[in-house]
Protein backbone atom coordinates (compact mmCIF):
# COMPACT_ATOMS: atom_id res chain seq x y z
CA UNK A 1 0.00 0.00 0.00
CA UNK A 2 3.03 2.06 0.32
CA UNK A 3 3.81 2.41 -3.05
CA UNK A 4 0.47 3.49 -3.86
CA UNK A 5 0.32 6.13 -1.67
CA UNK A 6 3.60 7.41 -2.40
CA UNK A 7 2.66 7.51 -6.06
CA UNK A 8 -0.83 9.80 -5.00
CA UNK A 9 1.18 12.23 -3.13
CA UNK A 10 3.13 12.68 -6.26
CA UNK A 11 0.57 12.83 -8.58
CA UNK A 12 -1.13 15.73 -5.63
CA UNK A 13 2.02 17.75 -5.49
CA UNK A 14 3.64 19.66 -8.56
CA UNK A 15 7.08 17.91 -9.80
CA UNK A 16 10.34 19.48 -8.02
CA UNK A 17 11.85 22.80 -8.60
CA UNK A 18 12.80 23.27 -12.01
CA UNK A 19 16.44 24.98 -12.54
CA UNK A 20 16.30 28.97 -14.49
CA UNK A 21 17.75 27.56 -17.57
CA UNK A 22 14.71 25.15 -18.14
CA UNK A 23 12.51 28.38 -16.61
CA UNK A 24 13.92 30.69 -19.61
CA UNK A 25 13.97 28.25 -22.14
CA UNK A 26 10.24 27.55 -21.54
CA UNK A 27 9.41 31.47 -21.40
CA UNK A 28 11.17 31.86 -24.20
CA UNK A 29 9.04 29.45 -26.45
CA UNK A 30 6.20 31.56 -25.25
CA UNK A 31 7.40 34.91 -25.81
CA UNK A 32 9.64 35.34 -28.48
CA UNK A 33 8.85 37.94 -31.40
CA UNK A 34 6.56 36.19 -33.35
CA UNK A 35 3.99 35.71 -30.78
CA UNK A 36 4.36 39.53 -28.87
CA UNK A 37 2.02 41.19 -29.21
CA UNK A 38 4.03 44.65 -29.74
CA UNK A 39 4.62 44.38 -33.34
CA UNK A 40 0.81 43.43 -33.80
CA UNK A 41 -0.33 47.15 -32.32
CA UNK A 42 2.36 48.67 -34.25
CA UNK A 43 0.99 47.43 -37.16
CA UNK A 44 -2.31 48.58 -36.34
CA UNK A 45 -1.81 51.66 -35.87
CA UNK A 46 0.41 52.08 -38.60
CA UNK A 47 -1.71 51.05 -40.96
CA UNK A 48 -4.01 53.44 -40.01
CA UNK A 49 -1.62 56.04 -40.58
CA UNK A 50 -1.07 54.23 -43.98
CA UNK A 51 -4.75 54.96 -44.55
CA UNK A 52 -4.48 58.92 -43.91
CA UNK A 53 -1.12 58.37 -46.38
CA UNK A 54 -4.05 58.10 -48.76
CA UNK A 55 -4.43 62.10 -49.17
CA UNK A 56 -1.24 61.63 -51.37
CA UNK A 57 -3.82 59.67 -53.77
CA UNK A 58 -6.27 63.20 -53.71
CA UNK A 59 -3.66 65.69 -54.16
CA UNK A 60 -3.18 63.93 -57.55
CA UNK A 61 -7.06 64.55 -58.32
CA UNK A 62 -6.11 67.87 -57.21
CA UNK A 63 -3.66 68.79 -59.11
CA UNK A 64 -5.31 66.97 -62.08
CA UNK A 65 -8.45 69.34 -61.51
CA UNK A 66 -6.02 72.09 -61.51
CA UNK A 67 -4.34 70.94 -64.81
CA UNK A 68 -7.94 70.82 -66.17
CA UNK A 69 -8.86 73.98 -65.10
CA UNK A 70 -5.92 75.57 -66.55
CA UNK A 71 -6.01 73.92 -70.22
CA UNK A 72 -9.98 75.17 -69.99
CA UNK A 73 -8.24 78.59 -69.68
CA UNK A 74 -5.19 78.48 -72.08
CA UNK A 75 -8.14 77.51 -74.79
CA UNK A 76 -10.22 80.07 -73.78
CA UNK A 77 -7.37 82.68 -74.10
CA UNK A 78 -6.56 81.01 -77.50
CA UNK A 79 -9.59 81.49 -78.93
CA UNK A 80 -9.64 85.16 -77.38
CA UNK A 81 -6.19 85.95 -79.10
CA UNK A 82 -7.54 84.49 -82.55
CA UNK A 83 -10.77 86.55 -82.34
CA UNK A 84 -9.10 89.54 -81.73
CA UNK A 85 -6.59 88.71 -84.68
CA UNK A 86 -9.66 88.50 -86.76
CA UNK A 87 -10.73 92.06 -86.01
CA UNK A 88 -7.64 94.13 -86.05
CA UNK A 89 -5.54 94.63 -89.68
CA UNK A 90 -2.78 92.21 -90.01
CA UNK A 91 -0.24 94.79 -89.69
CA UNK A 92 -1.21 95.17 -86.01
CA UNK A 93 -1.39 91.92 -85.05
CA UNK A 94 2.13 91.45 -83.40
CA UNK A 95 1.44 94.64 -81.25
CA UNK A 96 -2.04 92.52 -80.24
CA UNK A 97 -0.11 89.53 -79.25
CA UNK A 98 2.79 91.00 -77.44
CA UNK A 99 0.27 93.34 -75.33
CA UNK A 100 -2.11 89.86 -74.70
CA UNK A 101 0.92 87.45 -74.49
CA UNK A 102 2.40 90.28 -72.01
CA UNK A 103 -0.89 90.19 -69.67
CA UNK A 104 -1.74 86.35 -69.68
CA UNK A 105 2.03 85.32 -68.86
CA UNK A 106 1.88 83.14 -72.22
CA UNK A 107 4.37 82.87 -75.34
CA UNK A 108 1.90 83.43 -78.33
CA UNK A 109 3.09 82.31 -82.30
CA UNK A 110 1.07 82.76 -84.86
CA UNK A 111 1.13 80.55 -87.94
CA UNK A 112 0.06 81.16 -91.67
CA UNK A 113 -1.80 78.65 -93.52
CA UNK A 114 1.26 76.99 -94.36
CA UNK A 115 1.83 76.66 -90.88
CA UNK A 116 5.33 79.00 -91.18
CA UNK A 117 5.95 80.84 -88.12
CA UNK A 118 4.70 84.86 -88.70
CA UNK A 119 4.38 85.98 -85.37
CA UNK A 120 6.30 85.10 -82.13
CA UNK A 121 6.43 87.18 -79.12
CA UNK A 122 9.92 85.56 -78.03
CA UNK A 123 11.36 87.16 -81.28
CA UNK A 124 9.94 90.30 -80.26
CA UNK A 125 11.77 90.39 -77.25
CA UNK A 126 9.27 88.83 -74.25
CA UNK A 127 10.60 86.64 -72.61
CA UNK A 128 7.69 85.57 -70.30
CA UNK A 129 8.24 81.97 -71.02
CA UNK A 130 11.35 80.49 -70.06
CA UNK A 131 12.48 76.76 -69.20
CA UNK A 132 14.45 75.98 -65.96
CA UNK A 133 17.46 73.54 -66.59
CA UNK A 134 16.86 70.86 -63.64
CA UNK A 135 20.94 70.82 -63.77
CA UNK A 136 21.50 74.33 -62.70
CA UNK A 137 18.80 74.31 -59.57
CA UNK A 138 19.69 73.58 -56.06
CA UNK A 139 19.42 69.92 -54.21
CA UNK A 140 16.11 70.87 -52.77
CA UNK A 141 14.51 71.29 -56.35
CA UNK A 142 16.24 67.82 -57.07
CA UNK A 143 15.25 66.41 -53.87
CA UNK A 144 11.30 67.67 -54.68
CA UNK A 145 11.55 66.37 -58.20
CA UNK A 146 12.93 62.74 -56.96
CA UNK A 147 9.50 62.94 -54.43
CA UNK A 148 7.40 63.79 -57.34
CA UNK A 149 8.94 60.97 -59.29
CA UNK A 150 8.19 58.52 -56.60
CA UNK A 151 4.94 59.76 -55.21
CA UNK A 152 3.50 60.00 -59.20
CA UNK A 153 5.20 56.61 -59.51
CA UNK A 154 3.02 55.17 -56.64
CA UNK A 155 -0.31 56.58 -57.61
CA UNK A 156 0.05 55.87 -61.08
CA UNK A 157 -0.23 59.53 -62.53
CA UNK A 158 -0.11 59.23 -65.81
CA UNK A 159 3.58 60.52 -67.52
CA UNK A 160 2.79 63.33 -70.02
CA UNK A 161 5.28 63.39 -72.94
CA UNK A 162 8.67 65.77 -72.43
CA UNK A 163 8.16 69.42 -73.91
CA UNK A 164 10.80 70.00 -76.58
CA UNK A 165 10.89 72.95 -79.09
CA UNK A 166 9.62 72.39 -82.83
CA UNK A 167 10.87 74.91 -85.64
CA UNK A 168 7.87 73.61 -88.39
CA UNK A 169 4.34 74.46 -87.17
CA UNK A 170 2.90 71.20 -88.54
CA UNK A 171 4.89 68.94 -85.51
CA UNK A 172 2.70 70.54 -82.67
CA UNK A 173 -0.10 68.49 -82.63
CA UNK A 174 -2.31 71.53 -81.25
CA UNK A 175 -1.60 73.01 -84.51
CA UNK A 176 -2.39 69.95 -86.80
CA UNK A 177 -5.76 69.47 -85.02
CA UNK A 178 -6.49 73.03 -85.04
CA UNK A 179 -5.84 73.03 -88.98
CA UNK A 180 -8.16 69.91 -89.57
CA UNK A 181 -11.05 71.17 -88.78
CA UNK A 182 -11.71 74.77 -87.39
CA UNK A 183 -11.74 73.75 -83.59
CA UNK A 184 -9.56 74.49 -80.25
CA UNK A 185 -7.05 71.92 -78.93
CA UNK A 186 -4.54 71.92 -75.98
CA UNK A 187 -1.72 69.34 -74.94
CA UNK A 188 -0.37 69.28 -71.35
CA UNK A 189 3.37 68.54 -71.73
CA UNK A 190 6.54 67.94 -69.35
CA UNK A 191 9.12 70.68 -68.46
CA UNK A 192 12.93 69.57 -68.23
CA UNK A 193 12.27 70.35 -64.41
CA UNK A 194 8.47 68.22 -64.18
CA UNK A 195 6.89 71.28 -64.33
CA UNK A 196 3.40 70.89 -66.64
CA UNK A 197 3.59 73.18 -70.30
CA UNK A 198 0.48 74.01 -71.47
CA UNK A 199 0.23 74.22 -75.38
CA UNK A 200 -3.47 75.85 -76.84
CA UNK A 201 -4.13 76.44 -80.51
CA UNK A 202 -7.24 77.96 -82.75
CA UNK A 203 -7.49 78.40 -85.77
CA UNK A 204 -9.27 81.43 -87.31
CA UNK A 205 -10.19 82.66 -91.20
CA UNK A 206 -7.60 82.39 -93.90
CA UNK A 207 -6.22 79.09 -92.19
CA UNK A 208 -3.82 80.80 -89.51
CA UNK A 209 -3.54 79.27 -85.89
CA UNK A 210 -2.58 80.94 -82.58
CA UNK A 211 -0.51 78.63 -79.89
CA UNK A 212 -0.11 80.16 -77.02
CA UNK A 213 1.96 78.06 -74.29
CA UNK A 214 2.68 78.62 -70.86
CA UNK A 215 4.72 77.15 -67.74
CA UNK A 216 2.50 76.32 -65.12
CA UNK A 217 5.29 76.23 -62.10
CA UNK A 218 3.27 77.43 -59.35
CA UNK A 219 1.24 73.96 -60.05
CA UNK A 220 3.38 72.08 -59.84
CA UNK A 221 4.65 74.25 -56.17
CA UNK A 222 1.27 74.36 -54.98
CA UNK A 223 0.81 70.40 -55.20
CA UNK A 224 4.75 70.52 -53.41
CA UNK A 225 3.68 72.30 -50.52
CA UNK A 226 0.46 70.23 -49.87
CA UNK A 227 2.29 67.58 -50.16
CA UNK A 228 4.82 68.55 -47.82
CA UNK A 229 2.56 69.91 -45.61
CA UNK A 230 0.76 66.76 -45.48
CA UNK A 231 4.01 64.41 -45.32
CA UNK A 232 4.81 67.00 -41.97
CA UNK A 233 1.43 65.98 -40.31
CA UNK A 234 1.84 62.37 -41.12
CA UNK A 235 4.96 62.38 -39.88
CA UNK A 236 3.84 63.95 -36.86
CA UNK A 237 0.93 61.64 -36.45
CA UNK A 238 3.64 58.52 -37.30
CA UNK A 239 5.75 59.50 -33.95
CA UNK A 240 2.81 60.14 -31.86
CA UNK A 241 0.99 56.79 -32.87
CA UNK A 242 4.26 54.78 -32.53
CA UNK A 243 5.06 56.81 -29.18
CA UNK A 244 0.79 56.00 -27.89
CA UNK A 245 1.62 52.47 -29.51
CA UNK A 246 4.65 51.36 -27.44
CA UNK A 247 3.08 53.00 -24.68
CA UNK A 248 0.15 51.30 -24.91
CA UNK A 249 2.40 47.51 -25.38
CA UNK A 250 3.90 48.72 -22.51
CA UNK A 251 0.89 48.93 -20.10
CA UNK A 252 -0.76 45.36 -21.78
CA UNK A 253 2.82 43.38 -23.04
CA UNK A 254 4.52 44.02 -19.61
CA UNK A 255 1.79 42.80 -16.89
CA UNK A 256 0.79 40.33 -19.22
CA UNK A 257 4.50 38.68 -19.64
CA UNK A 258 4.87 38.95 -15.61
CA UNK A 259 1.56 36.84 -15.65
CA UNK A 260 3.04 34.75 -18.33
CA UNK A 261 5.95 34.26 -16.24
CA UNK A 262 4.40 33.40 -12.73
CA UNK A 263 2.22 30.48 -14.97
CA UNK A 264 4.76 29.16 -16.37
CA UNK A 265 6.91 28.79 -13.05
CA UNK A 266 3.65 27.07 -11.49
CA UNK A 267 3.70 25.46 -14.03
CA UNK A 268 7.13 23.87 -13.93
CA UNK A 269 6.75 23.54 -9.92
CA UNK A 270 7.37 25.84 -8.10
CA UNK A 271 3.56 26.82 -6.80
CA UNK A 272 4.74 27.38 -3.11
CA UNK A 273 7.58 29.99 -3.67
CA UNK A 274 5.61 31.64 -6.96
CA UNK A 275 3.50 34.88 -6.11
CA UNK A 276 1.01 35.79 -9.05
CA UNK A 277 1.40 39.74 -9.27
CA UNK A 278 -2.22 40.89 -8.42
CA UNK A 279 -1.57 44.13 -9.87
CA UNK A 280 -3.96 46.38 -7.61
CA UNK A 281 -3.00 49.40 -9.23
CA UNK A 282 -4.79 48.45 -12.43
CA UNK A 283 -8.95 48.88 -12.75
CA UNK A 284 -8.97 47.26 -16.18
CA UNK A 285 -9.39 43.96 -17.51
CA UNK A 286 -5.47 42.85 -16.79
CA UNK A 287 -6.01 43.95 -13.32
CA UNK A 288 -9.25 41.67 -13.24
CA UNK A 289 -7.29 38.67 -14.81
CA UNK A 290 -4.57 39.04 -12.85
CA UNK A 291 -6.56 38.86 -9.72
CA UNK A 292 -8.56 35.90 -11.38
CA UNK A 293 -4.79 34.29 -11.52
CA UNK A 294 -3.68 35.17 -8.06
CA UNK A 295 -6.89 33.65 -6.60
CA UNK A 296 -6.59 30.35 -8.76
CA UNK A 297 -2.65 29.71 -7.90
CA UNK A 298 -3.97 30.16 -4.57
CA UNK A 299 -6.68 27.56 -4.51
CA UNK A 300 -4.51 25.58 -6.64
CA UNK A 301 -2.20 25.55 -3.65
CA UNK A 302 -4.56 25.22 -1.46
CA UNK A 303 -6.31 21.99 -3.44
CA UNK A 304 -2.56 20.80 -3.09
CA UNK A 305 -2.21 21.00 0.19
CA UNK A 306 -5.69 19.29 0.75
CA UNK A 307 -4.50 16.93 -1.28
CA UNK A 308 -1.05 16.09 -0.04
CA UNK A 309 -3.01 16.23 4.01
CA UNK A 310 -5.38 13.34 2.81
CA UNK A 311 -2.71 11.30 1.01
CA UNK A 312 -0.56 11.24 4.46
CA UNK A 313 -4.24 10.80 6.69
CA UNK A 314 -4.96 7.86 4.46
CA UNK A 315 -1.00 7.05 5.14
CA UNK A 316 -1.70 7.00 8.31
CA UNK A 317 -4.90 5.39 8.66
CA UNK A 318 -4.27 2.41 6.20
CA UNK A 319 -1.38 1.72 8.87
CA UNK A 320 -3.06 0.63 11.52
CA UNK A 321 -5.24 -1.96 10.37
CA UNK A 322 -2.59 -3.04 7.59
CA UNK A 323 -0.22 -3.73 10.93
CA UNK A 324 -2.68 -5.30 13.12
CA UNK A 325 -4.04 -7.79 9.87
CA UNK A 326 -0.21 -8.67 9.49
CA UNK A 327 0.29 -9.41 13.09
CA UNK A 328 -3.10 -11.77 13.05
CA UNK A 329 -1.65 -13.40 10.05
CA UNK A 330 1.98 -14.12 11.38
CA UNK A 331 -0.26 -15.57 14.75
CA UNK A 332 -1.84 -17.91 13.18
CA UNK A 333 1.29 -19.98 11.98
CA UNK A 334 2.65 -20.30 14.97
CA UNK A 335 -0.79 -20.55 17.52
CA UNK A 336 -1.82 -23.96 17.87
CA UNK A 337 -4.79 -23.70 19.86
CA UNK A 338 -7.96 -23.18 18.04
CA UNK A 339 -9.36 -21.13 20.38
CA UNK A 340 -6.75 -18.21 19.94
CA UNK A 341 -6.86 -18.86 16.18
CA UNK A 342 -10.42 -18.13 15.99
CA UNK A 343 -9.94 -15.10 18.02
CA UNK A 344 -7.13 -14.22 15.46
CA UNK A 345 -9.10 -15.17 12.66
CA UNK A 346 -12.12 -12.72 14.09
CA UNK A 347 -9.55 -10.21 14.00
CA UNK A 348 -8.72 -10.52 11.12
CA UNK A 349 -12.22 -10.39 9.69
CA UNK A 350 -12.51 -7.31 11.47
CA UNK A 351 -9.44 -5.85 9.94
CA UNK A 352 -10.69 -6.53 6.41
CA UNK A 353 -14.01 -4.74 7.32
CA UNK A 354 -12.10 -1.99 8.28
CA UNK A 355 -9.95 -1.91 5.37
CA UNK A 356 -12.98 -2.37 2.95
CA UNK A 357 -14.97 0.29 4.77
CA UNK A 358 -11.81 2.80 4.90
CA UNK A 359 -11.16 1.98 0.87
CA UNK A 360 -15.06 2.66 0.22
CA UNK A 361 -15.07 5.74 2.36
CA UNK A 362 -11.62 7.15 0.86
CA UNK A 363 -12.76 6.08 -2.89
CA UNK A 364 -15.88 8.19 -2.43
CA UNK A 365 -14.13 11.54 -0.54
CA UNK A 366 -11.43 11.56 -3.33
CA UNK A 367 -14.58 11.13 -6.01
CA UNK A 368 -16.55 13.82 -4.45
CA UNK A 369 -15.32 17.24 -5.68
CA UNK A 370 -15.23 15.90 -9.55
CA UNK A 371 -18.81 14.80 -9.21
CA UNK A 372 -20.17 17.61 -7.39
CA UNK A 373 -18.88 19.91 -9.72
CA UNK A 374 -20.39 17.71 -13.20
CA UNK A 375 -23.81 17.09 -10.95
CA UNK A 376 -26.98 19.00 -12.49
CA UNK A 377 -29.05 20.58 -9.93
CA UNK A 378 -33.10 20.05 -9.84
CA UNK A 379 -35.97 21.19 -8.12
CA UNK A 380 -36.18 18.87 -4.36
CA UNK A 381 -38.98 19.04 -1.90
CA UNK A 382 -36.44 18.47 1.16
CA UNK A 383 -39.27 18.08 3.77
CA UNK A 384 -40.84 14.90 1.43
CA UNK A 385 -37.07 13.62 1.56
CA UNK A 386 -36.48 13.85 4.83
CA UNK A 387 -39.85 12.33 5.60
CA UNK A 388 -38.62 9.24 3.12
CA UNK A 389 -35.17 8.62 4.46
CA UNK A 390 -36.75 8.49 8.68
CA UNK A 391 -39.49 6.23 6.64
CA UNK A 392 -36.79 3.85 5.20
CA UNK A 393 -34.72 3.98 8.46
CA UNK A 394 -37.01 3.05 10.69
CA UNK A 395 -38.14 0.28 8.02
CA UNK A 396 -34.95 -1.20 8.22
CA UNK A 397 -34.90 -1.04 11.87
CA UNK A 398 -32.92 1.37 14.50
CA UNK A 399 -30.36 -0.82 17.25
CA UNK A 400 -30.98 -0.38 21.03
CA UNK A 401 -34.74 1.03 20.34
CA UNK A 402 -33.36 4.61 19.20
CA UNK A 403 -36.52 6.99 17.81
CA UNK A 404 -37.39 9.46 14.92
CA UNK A 405 -39.15 11.92 14.91
CA UNK A 406 -39.33 14.89 12.08
CA UNK A 407 -40.55 17.57 13.50
CA UNK A 408 -41.54 20.05 10.32
CA UNK A 409 -42.05 23.75 10.95
CA UNK A 410 -42.87 25.01 7.73
CA UNK A 411 -46.24 25.79 6.37
CA UNK A 412 -45.02 24.90 2.90
CA UNK A 413 -43.17 23.07 0.86
CA UNK A 414 -39.23 22.94 1.51
CA UNK A 415 -38.00 23.49 -2.03
CA UNK A 416 -34.64 24.07 -2.90
CA UNK A 417 -32.41 23.35 -5.85
CA UNK A 418 -29.79 20.83 -5.42
CA UNK A 419 -28.49 17.15 -6.36
CA UNK A 420 -30.83 14.38 -4.91
CA UNK A 421 -28.50 11.48 -4.28
CA UNK A 422 -25.55 13.96 -2.24
CA UNK A 423 -28.32 15.62 -0.43
CA UNK A 424 -29.79 12.42 0.57
CA UNK A 425 -26.10 11.27 1.59
CA UNK A 426 -25.87 14.26 4.16
CA UNK A 427 -28.94 13.59 5.71
CA UNK A 428 -28.19 9.73 6.28
CA UNK A 429 -24.69 10.59 7.75
CA UNK A 430 -26.55 13.19 10.33
CA UNK A 431 -28.82 10.07 10.86
CA UNK A 432 -26.14 7.67 11.59
CA UNK A 433 -24.00 9.91 13.75
CA UNK A 434 -26.68 11.06 16.00
CA UNK A 435 -27.57 7.09 16.62
CA UNK A 436 -24.15 6.03 17.10
CA UNK A 437 -23.92 8.93 19.94
CA UNK A 438 -28.14 8.17 21.85
CA UNK A 439 -28.19 6.47 24.52
CA UNK A 440 -30.14 3.53 24.42
CA UNK A 441 -34.26 4.42 23.78
CA UNK A 442 -33.14 7.43 23.29
CA UNK A 443 -35.00 10.28 20.49
CA UNK A 444 -33.44 11.68 17.55
CA UNK A 445 -35.51 15.04 16.59
CA UNK A 446 -34.99 15.95 13.19
CA UNK A 447 -36.63 20.04 12.23
CA UNK A 448 -36.74 21.65 9.30
CA UNK A 449 -37.97 25.36 8.37
CA UNK A 450 -37.97 28.17 6.34
CA UNK A 451 -35.36 31.41 7.68
CA UNK A 452 -35.60 34.18 5.08
CA UNK A 453 -33.70 32.69 2.37
CA UNK A 454 -32.24 29.55 3.65
CA UNK A 455 -34.02 26.81 4.35
CA UNK A 456 -32.54 25.04 8.08
CA UNK A 457 -32.55 21.85 8.99
CA UNK A 458 -31.17 20.64 12.90
CA UNK A 459 -30.85 17.10 13.97
CA UNK A 460 -30.71 17.09 17.62
CA UNK A 461 -29.60 13.95 19.92
CA UNK A 462 -29.57 12.98 22.98
CA UNK A 463 -25.88 11.82 23.57
CA UNK A 464 -22.74 13.49 25.57
CA UNK A 465 -22.58 16.40 23.30
CA UNK A 466 -19.68 17.90 21.31
CA UNK A 467 -17.52 20.07 23.22
CA UNK A 468 -16.70 23.56 22.02
CA UNK A 469 -12.99 23.01 21.41
CA UNK A 470 -14.12 19.96 19.28
CA UNK A 471 -16.79 20.81 16.94
CA UNK A 472 -14.89 22.03 13.66
CA UNK A 473 -12.27 19.38 14.49
CA UNK A 474 -15.43 16.52 14.15
CA UNK A 475 -15.68 17.87 10.24
CA UNK A 476 -12.12 16.87 8.92
CA UNK A 477 -11.36 14.17 7.58
CA UNK A 478 -10.28 10.63 9.60
CA UNK A 479 -11.70 12.93 12.76
CA UNK A 480 -13.68 11.16 14.61
CA UNK A 481 -15.00 11.61 18.72
CA UNK A 482 -16.84 8.39 19.51
CA UNK A 483 -18.93 7.34 22.35
CA UNK A 484 -17.56 5.13 25.26
CA UNK A 485 -17.82 1.95 24.57
CA UNK A 486 -18.18 1.51 20.97
CA UNK A 487 -15.28 -1.01 19.55
CA UNK A 488 -12.23 0.60 17.89
CA UNK A 489 -12.27 0.72 13.85
CA UNK A 490 -15.93 1.33 13.68
CA UNK A 491 -16.33 4.20 11.44
CA UNK A 492 -13.99 5.78 9.13
CA UNK A 493 -14.00 9.39 9.96
CA UNK A 494 -15.23 10.82 7.19
CA UNK A 495 -18.84 11.29 7.46
CA UNK A 496 -19.07 14.07 8.30
CA UNK A 497 -15.95 15.68 6.70
CA UNK A 498 -18.36 14.32 3.19
CA UNK A 499 -21.31 15.81 4.52
CA UNK A 500 -19.07 19.42 4.63
CA UNK A 501 -18.19 19.02 1.24
CA UNK A 502 -21.72 18.46 -0.47
CA UNK A 503 -23.33 21.04 2.00
CA UNK A 504 -21.10 23.57 0.71
CA UNK A 505 -21.13 22.13 -2.88
CA UNK A 506 -24.65 23.59 -2.15
CA UNK A 507 -23.46 27.22 -1.15
CA UNK A 508 -24.60 26.01 2.18
CA UNK A 509 -23.33 25.85 5.68
CA UNK A 510 -23.32 22.86 8.47
CA UNK A 511 -22.19 23.40 11.86
CA UNK A 512 -22.42 21.84 15.44
CA UNK A 513 -23.90 23.16 18.17
CA UNK A 514 -25.44 22.56 21.90
CA UNK A 515 -29.08 21.49 22.08
CA UNK A 516 -31.23 24.64 22.03
CA UNK A 517 -33.55 23.71 25.18
CA UNK A 518 -29.76 23.22 27.18
CA UNK A 519 -29.95 19.51 27.71
CA UNK A 520 -26.65 16.97 27.14
CA UNK A 521 -26.81 16.34 23.25
CA UNK A 522 -25.64 17.50 20.21
CA UNK A 523 -27.29 19.60 17.40
CA UNK A 524 -25.84 19.43 13.77
CA UNK A 525 -27.59 22.45 11.82
CA UNK A 526 -27.06 22.27 7.96
CA UNK A 527 -28.53 25.89 6.23
CA UNK A 528 -29.47 25.41 2.42
CA UNK A 529 -30.08 28.32 0.29
CA UNK A 530 -33.78 27.85 -0.57
CA UNK A 531 -35.53 28.48 -4.76
CA UNK A 532 -38.58 29.73 -5.30
CA UNK A 533 -39.88 26.24 -8.20
CA UNK A 534 -42.69 27.87 -9.57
Amino acid sequence: MEPAIDSLRNKAAFIGPASEEEDARALSLRWSARVSLTPRILFVNVFALAMLAGGFFYLDSYRSRIVDGRVTQSIREARLIAEAAVAVPPGQRADLAFKLAQDMGARVRIYDKDAKLVIDTRALGLRNFVLQDPDKQDWQQAAARFLDAMIDTVVGTPRAPLYRERSNGLAWPDVRAARAEPAVAATVWRAPDRTPVITAASAFPGGNVVMTTINARDITQTVRVERFRLGVVLLIVAIVSVLLSLFLARTIVRPLRRLARAAVRVRLGRAREVVVPRLPERRDEIGMLARALSDMSLALRARIDAIEAFAADVTHEMKNPLASLRSAVEGMALVKDPELQARLLAIVRDDVQRLDRLITDIAEASRLDAQLSRAKFEPIDLGAMISALITSREARGIERGIRLRFDNQASEPLTLLGEGGRLERVLENLFENAVSFSPEGGVITVTAQREHDFLTVAVEDQGPGVPESAREQVFRRFQSLRPAGEAFGKHSGLGLAIARTIVEAHQGTIVVEGRADGAEGARLVVRLPARNIT
